[in-house]
């Protein structure tokens, strides 16, 4: 796969460049550099999406006929690897490339038309509720009950690790509406509000510190079955295909720009004897190799992104990348603390522009180093720990 960009793909990155440069202002852009997770709180995230709904460029990845963008795959990575670059807030992923893609699939006509274009627009802000207490990569062993009561399900158990519920008006939700048979077989796949009486949000506090995830009660909570996706008792296959695009995305432009961090970092010199780590043979080789693993992600984002167009299943290609991105990761933010040393601390101050010493460059960096380190340990368990995902790549791809 050539990844050299045409004159033509040059000119749209020129674009894109352009419309960053003018739209992301330093708010926007300090809120990006301050992310520690997934995505960025709901204000800023939000705000964001608004800006590119405008542009008509908040879901590159959905068909033109539901408002994508019409982007070829190398636009799509052009994009990623921009917004990377240039700091942007990091978008829910719950609604634009989880929720959605599956109402494209399976939901009914009207589903689509309801919620598709609030979806875009970002009038709704969407949670999962899959994880349970108890019920984790064996997503399939979960026990919120959802009783048939006229036109309605009447729901009662919990949710946990359920990310900014509390933030959220909206959550797509697997429940059990069949305890006979194999476990897979009575689980169902519903869209409910989060102000329905009933619904309890606790915070869950993170090592980091942060309010992120929570755990989520229903008591007698109803929700009408129109709000259901797909049929009764097969929510499994729904939210299989789900966690395909949950665990698709584009890592490498992002782990790119931490390498460049890293050397930064790495690059600086200390104040008491002016020796850099980057002159470390031990440690250029960790970052030689993780930069060489990055770029080698290249390839397969391409193959997931090339499956996403139009809303296509990626299949085992997400479990490839979301390993290997999880993972490398992971690598990354150990890099970044270990150059930082004793200024990764959770409570450092943000510095000023930083200067030619790692005493000037640690602070700056050091604000969001040990939170990102703690908060990305989850990353390889969280969508179907990577575990789960080797598995699937020795039956799906090796045939074993």
């Amino acid at each position: 796969m050539d990844l050299n960009l045409t004159r033509e793909e040059a000119a749209f990155r020129d674009e894109v460049r352009a419309f960053l440069d003018e739209k992301l202002t330093p708010e926007l852009k300090e809120a990006g550099s301050l992310t520690t997770s997934v995505f960025t709180d709901k204000p800023w995230n939000l705000k964001w999406q608004k800006i590119l709904h405008e542009k008509g460029w908040a879901a590159p990845a959905w068909p033109v006929e539901y408002g994508g963008t019409g982007w070829n795959e190398m636009q799509k990575y052009i994009w990623a690897s921009e917004c990377a670059r240039a700091g942007t807030p990091g978008l829910s992923p719950m609604g634009l490339r989880m929720c959605a893609p599956v109402l494209m699939k399976y939901g009914t006509p009207e589903q689509k038309a309801f919620f598709l274009p609030r979806i875009l627009a970002g009038e709704d802000y969407w949670c999962q509720g899959y994880s349970e207490p108890g019920s984790g990569s064996d997503l399939a062993s979960l026990q919120l009950r959802a009783v048939s009561d006229g036109d309605d399900y009447v729901l009662n158990g919990s949710k946990i690790w359920t990310t900014h519920a509390h933030f959220a008006n909206r959550m797509f939700c697997l429940v059990r509406t069949n305890t006979d048979g194999k476990p897979q077989q009575g689980i169902t796949f519903i869209l409910l509000e989060m102000d329905t009486p009933g619904i309890k949000v606790e915070p869950i506090i993170t090592l980091a510190g942060e309010h992120e995830v929570n755990q989520v009660f229903f008591d007698d909570v109803r929700v009408p079955k129109a709000n259901r996706v797909g049929p009764e008792n097969e929510g499994w296959t729904v939210a299989k295909y789900l966690l395909e695009f949950e665990r698709g995305g584009a890592y490498a432009a992002a782990l790119a720009v931490g390498i460049e961090k890293i050397k930064t970092i790495a690059s600086a010199e200390r104040s008491d004897n002016g020796a850099r780590l980057i002159d470390d043979p031990a440690y250029r080789a960790k970052v030689s190799d993780a930069e060489i693993a990055v770029k080698a992600m290249e390839i397969t984002e391409h193959r997931v992104m090339s499956a996403l167009s139009g809303g296509k299943n990626p299949g085992p290609a997400s479990s490839m990348l979301k390993t290997r991105g999880s993972e490398m990761t992971q690598t990354i933010d150990e890099l970044v603390v270990e150059a930082i040393a004793y200024y990764a601390d959770v409570d450092q101050r943000p510095a000023r522009e930083p200067g030619s010493n790692v005493e000037a460059v640690g602070p700056k960096y050091g604000l969001t180093a040990m939170p990102r380190y703690l908060n990305n340990r989850a990353a390889t368990i969280y969508g179907g720990s990577n575990e789960i995902q080797r598995g699937i790549m020795a039956k799906l791809v090796l045939g074993l």
